[in-house]
């Protein structure tokens, strides 16, 4: 008996892009088209499209993935990982070559794939658990477990169209993970969870992988990858480009976005959004040597983003966010218009944002900063690793000590004192005590 679960030949996915005439929404606009003017909308149909006009998502990859394995698979936006699992999940049929999948699978691509928005928490785990072929008793068995990990007990009998992006993550992984697929597709998804849930949920595919099932695994966090998986491949504009040990792979990535990230903000290509809005430059401003790539720790740093609408027109309900993150994709901590209640009601059309962190707290290191902008409750534009930026060691207490190494990644203003056992410490704080804050009742 052959060890081999997944097998993919000579792969490939095109996608046809181009006009709205082309490629109209829907079958009533069909309709509307062929009866205006019939000959020329099917000339437009059976035509093959230019090179102009298609999209290539895969092109001609093969690869074997053996029961048991825990492949990772990495790459930046558009490389086609999600197309890909899409594939291998029969959501989508490829345009040439095969992959043949060999067992149960289960699939998290993203929030929402899987359930029925109508039906309760519940019924979606019954419903999930036929759709995998399990009989109702096997799914009885595993149901206490499900909903223990989701922990979204309390809202089990509440239809998941009312469950928060968060709750409905948890519950789909809580599903995919326990309904015993012999093969376990995990997209960025968790990126959704906390980091609580997140460390359970690699934990939970580590144990489905000691179990001897299979697991390919998308994601942005290195970390994660290197810690979960030993193989992995690097996709890039829909070819594999590495397959080989994860640690070289990573390796190999993280010099790829160094490179890119070299290109000038404006002219990069792996961003998202509707465009409304694009970022055209970003750069740092030490307090002390003007626009550097360098912070030292500790120091004030200003950070100017410049951009650009694509409309005449002034921008509504704006909100941007740079969160900071170290070189294996680990969350360091993030700046938002949102938090700080921030976010503009009105922008021009040509401007910059400004971000001042008057302390800056990452500790000696490489680090990425992303740039996010939403308008009007869409995502305008996002591009990851928009700048790399090297921080090196500073007195950021002003104490004459420097932060001792690997004792994390962010230092924090922080004091001591030293008072007598047994008194009322909060009769000395400037702060009121917590019972007064939240009230006797």
């Amino acid at each position: 008996m052959s060890d081999i679960a997944i097998r993919v030949e000579n792969l490939s996915k095109m996608y046809r892009i181009g006009t709205r005439e082309e490629q109209p929404h829907g079958v009533v606009q069909a309709a509307r088209n062929l009866a205006a003017s019939p000959f020329a909308y099917l000339q437009r149909m059976r035509r093959p499209p230019t090179e102009e006009e298609t999209l290539w998502a895969l092109k001609d990859i093969s690869f074997e993935v053996k029961q048991g394995e825990v492949l990772g698979m990495i790459g930046r936006n558009g490389a086609g990982k999600s197309t890909l699992l899409k594939v291998l999940s029969r959501i989508t049929e490829p345009s040439s070559g095969q992959a043949q999948v060999f067992g149960r699978v289960g699939s998290l691509l993203e929030v929402g794939t899987g359930f029925h928005p109508e039906l309760t928490g519940r019924e979606n785990i019954y419903l999930n658990g036929a759709i995998l072929g399990m009989k109702r008793a096997e799914i009885d068995g595993k149901f206490d477990e499900i909903v223990e990990f989701s922990g979204v007990e309390k809202f089990l009998d509440t239809p998941v169209k009312r469950y928060s992006s968060g709750m409905y993550v948890r519950l789909a992984f809580a599903v995919a993970a326990h309904l015993e697929p012999e093969i376990l597709l995990v997209d960025e998804v968790l990126a959704v969870g906390d980091a609580a849930f997140q460390k359970k949920c690699l934990g939970k595919m580590g144990d489905v992988s000691r179990e001897g099932r299979t697991v390919l695994f998308v994601s942005h966090n290195m970390a994660a990858v290197q810690n979960l998986c030993r193989r992995s491949f690097l996709l890039d504009s829909g070819k594999i480009v590495a397959d080989n040990a994860t640690d070289l792979v990573v390796e190999e990535y993280l010099s790829s976005i160094q490179k890119e990230s070299d290109l000038p903000l404006g002219e990069r290509q792996n961003r998202e959004g509707n465009g409304s809005l694009r970022f055209k430059s970003v750069y740092i401003i030490s307090g002390r040597r003007g626009i550097t790539d360098t912070i030292c720790t500790g120091e004030h740093v200003t950070l100017i983003a410049e951009y650009e609408a694509n409309s005449q027109r002034p921008l509504y309900n704006v909100s941007v966010s740079m969160p900071f993150y170290d070189q294996l994709g680990q969350s360091m901590f993030m700046c938002w218009t949102r938090m700080t209640g921030q976010d503009w009601n009105q922008i021009p059309t040509i401007g910059a944002f400004r971000l001042d962190i008057k302390k800056f707290p990452l500790m000696a290191g490489k680090y990425s900063i992303n740039l996010w902008c939403e308008v009007s409750g869409m995502l305008a534009d996002w591009v990851r690793e928009a700048v790399i930026v090297n921080v090196v060691e500073g007195d950021y207490f002003g104490s004459g000590y420097l932060a001792p190494p690997n004792q994390g990644g962010v230092l924090v203003e922080h004091e001591w004192q030293q008072v007598a056992p047994g008194i009322d410490h909060a009769q000395n704080s400037t702060e009121k005590p917590l019972v007064e804050v939240l009230g006797n009742g």
